[in-house]
């Protein structure tokens, strides 16, 4: 590289929202103790994956590290006496399995960086500090912009490791506290660092009652910052699941809350109808989004607003990235801001997240206005004959009756340049989307495929077809395989070789010398 040359901007290749899967493949007993090898597999093609190999000590840390999270794991138990004996750990391998299953089923748990480090160690090694490598970003920042100060890092609130965030506060204010977020470009970023910079500076500018303001934003060599003004309740999900956004763990927060407290209806209604307003704004000026979930709705008494618009720009893959992989007509932004807005929907009437990727029943108690919406978006039928667009939701009964006072007009002018690289980078994320949305419905297919060949009834369908082309033979196949009766030529069969026996011929009295010895072999 040249003296003067201005470096690349650096990007994570790796996508943290793709899901991983684990095989107990076999056990083995190593110096005196039982070692597990798991093949980890990541997304949907068996050439990504790797072995690990774990002791029953390692499962229990695991287990240890993430029972904050209030989950029943079904760890299996442990057992001091007759742990090497092979019924027993037989067992405990199925239970392992059943282990793993729970966690890598469950949204939260399995996007978590203590998972990561137990699965993929290369990738997540237990050296892995993504605040401290932040900081350090941050840091220089300030020097170049030393009107801030950091008061400490807000650890672990969220579930993006590689987003890390701080608390500030300007120097000429000392009393007033904000939020800095930093994150490292994700595998969807595209957009020049000439466009992206102006791209950034654009969310300061941004005026809507229904998305969260933005005081400073800029973009770096590795990723992207942006501050805010620190709101103390907290988010949609910190009021759902009734904590705040201190410094406890967001497993302990957000996996399985002690009490949920999900929206009344009319509540449900105006946040929804808040939420959609921010939408159809943003996509009409040309910004795409694709990050809506509870935890990116901020939560202000009776207004909610979104967060976190620069998540887009910087290349980061929505929460429910996994979930839109399986789902092909699900492919552009505007798509998955109505999918993830079904899920949100979910979220505020029944508190818990849904763990799958569509509806399968609701409760015998839920609305009827609001069972026909949910239905309209989650379920299988829905995604498959084409998801309604925001202007289709606001239009809905549900919210269409929902007044909306906006006190001023909002706005965001995008020059025509950067319309153009924001274009750009959402057909961009939209393809790569696409492409991994095939290669899910191409393996299923075969696995599909494969599931049938191998079912009950398909085989007792080839055995019986097996059957009947033997009773349809010639009678000269018939006459030809009665001579394979003969006695053998030098220990050759003339005929056929008898299934009893590999390339030998069967034995028949009285038994060549030749033929004998190839029977007791």
């Amino acid at each position: 590289m040249a003296l003067f040359e201005k470096k690349k901007a650096q990007k994570v290749t790796l996508d943290d929202s793709s899901r991983l899967s684990c095989t107990i493949e076999a056990a083995q007993n190593v110096q005196g103790h039982t070692d597990y090898v798991v093949r980890v597999q990541r997304g949907p093609l068996a050439e990504n994956s790797w072995q690990i190999n774990r002791r029953y000590s390692d499962f229990a840390a695991l287990n240890a590290a993430l029972q904050m999270g209030g989950v029943d794991l079904n760890l299996p138990p442990k057992k001091i006496f007759g742990n090497m004996e092979r019924e027993f750990i037989a067992e405990r391998q199925q239970g392992l399995q059943v282990f793993l299953n729970n966690i890598t089923a469950h949204q939260l748990l399995s996007l978590s960086l203590i998972v990561r480090k137990f699965l993929d160690p290369t990738n997540y090694p237990e050296s892995m500090n993504t605040q401290e490598a932040a900081l350090q970003h941050v840091s220089m920042f300030f020097r170049s912009e030393p009107h801030w100060e950091v008061l400490e890092p807000l650890r672990d609130i969220g579930w993006r490791f590689r987003k890390s965030y701080f608390l500030i506060k300007p120097k000429d204010q000392p009393k007033e506290k904000l939020v800095l977020s930093w994150c490292d470009f994700g595998p969807d970023k595209t957009i020049d660092d000439k466009d992206l910079v102006p791209i950034m500076k654009l969310l300061p500018t941004i005026q809507h009652p229904f998305i969260y303001p933005v005081v400073f934003a800029t973009s770096m060599e590795n990723g992207g910052l942006a501050i805010r003004n620190f709101y103390q309740p907290g988010t949609l999900r910190d009021a759902i699941c009734k904590t705040k956004p201190n410094k406890v763990h967001f497993l302990k927060k957000y996996c399985k809350p002690k009490m949920y407290a999900p929206l009344p209806l009319p509540a449900i209604r105006t946040c929804g109808r808040q939420v959609l307003e921010a939408l159809k704004f943003l996509h009409d000026k040309g910004w795409f989004y694709g990050h809506l979930h509870a935890g990116n709705v901020m939560m202000e008494e009776n207004c909610c607003r979104l967060l976190d618009l620069e998540n887009s720009v910087l290349g980061l893959p929505p929460y429910y990235r996994y979930f839109l992989t399986q789902l092909r007509k699900v492919q552009t932004m505007e798509q998955v801001d109505v999918y993830s807005f079904g899920h949100l929907v979910y979220e505020m009437a029944f508190g818990d997240q849904l763990q799958t990727a569509t509806l399968e029943m609701l409760p015998l108690d839920c609305p009827g206005e609001l069972r026909t919406f949910l239905e309209s978006i989650l379920t299988v039928d829905a995604v498959k004959s084409g998801l309604p667009s925001v202007a289709d939701l606001l239009a809905s009964p549900l919210f269409s009756n929902v007044p909306v006072v906006l006190p001023d007009k909002p706005m965001l002018k995008i020059p025509s340049k950067l319309k153009e690289a924001l274009k750009s980078a959402k057909e961009a994320t939209e393809k790569r989307l696409k492409l991994d949305q095939g290669v899910f419905n191409q393996v299923r297919r075969q696995s599909k495929a494969k599931a049938h060949h191998m079912s009950d009834e398909e085989k007792k369908k080839r055995k019986k077809s097996a059957r009947k082309r033997m009773s349809l033979q010639p009678t000269g196949q018939e006459e030809d395989h009665n001579t394979n009766h003969l006695p053998a030529t030098n220990g050759v069969g003339s005929g056929t070789t008898s299934p009893t026996s590999s390339g030998a011929p069967s034995p028949v009295p009285p038994p060549a010398p030749a033929a004998d010895h190839d029977q007791k072999a």
